[in-house]
């Protein structure tokens, strides 16, 4: 069963969609960025607000738009954010040369880190097979530029499910995400990822807006009524 993945930047956010019925609630902050990071205390704040009201809901949380060269920020991000109590630590993955040694040290780093590979230019094969063969529990696709299109239109189909596959292969978790809206439910259930992300088909405006409370009830029934029973 695939389940949903709603990004969210404040502890109203996070209970609202946890309330409407998301799997998993994803901490970031999107008027800085794909991966955007909210700030430390807010973090805290909302993982608070969650293991006290919806105790077992899985939490992940964003670093922020990093390059791979600055690996010293990376590790301090990733301490930072791990520190805050999330079950999972999301980190950008670009195609870059240093790409690998990143990958390398966050498997090696003892947080249950998500790498999360931006697929605007594609999938990277080479650094997506390095990433199976380093253990993480989870890892997935998305994009930085949201208005260039969804993850659909940035990747093919094909390439997707060789990704989806190759995740089940590694026994890791794996998430499709990148502007993706209700019209995809079918593409979608026909990837069957073990998680979709969403924040822009849950907004009324741009995904920097605010989550709409009607646009989320509806978005999580469509994706519903989209899985085989």
């Amino acid at each position: 069963m695939m389940r949903l993945l709603v990004s969210v930047r404040s502890v109203d956010e996070a209970m609202l969609a946890a309330e409407a019925g998301a799997d998993l609630i994803d901490l970031k902050e999107p008027g800085r960025g794909a991966l955007g990071a909210l700030p430390v205390a807010t973090i805290a704040a909302i993982v608070a607000q969650l293991r006290a009201h919806h105790v077992a809901l899985p939490v992940s949380a964003t670093i922020g738009d990093l390059a791979m060269h600055a690996l010293a920020d990376i590790r301090a991000g990733v301490g930072a954010v791990g520190a805050c109590g999330v079950d999972y630590v999301k980190v950008g993955i670009d195609r870059d040369p240093a790409a690998s040694a990143v990958l390398d040290w966050l498997a090696a780093c003892g947080w249950p880190v998500v790498p999360v590979f931006i697929a605007d230019r594609g999938l990277d094969e080479a650094l997506v097979a390095r990433a199976a063969s380093l253990g993480f529990p989870a890892w997935m696709a998305d994009t930085a530029d949201k208005r260039a299109g969804s993850l659909f239109d940035a990747v093919s189909t094909a390439a997707l499910r060789r990704f989806v596959d190759g995740a089940r292969s590694a026994g890791a978790m794996v998430g499709l995400a990148g502007a993706l809206r209700r019209s995809h439910a079918g593409a979608l259930a026909r990837l069957a990822p073990d998680f979709a992300g969403f924040r822009s088909a849950a907004c009324a405006g741009e995904r920097s807006g605010a989550l709409d409370a009607q646009r989320l009830r509806e978005l999580i029934d469509t994706m519903r009524h989209a899985q085989p029973a």
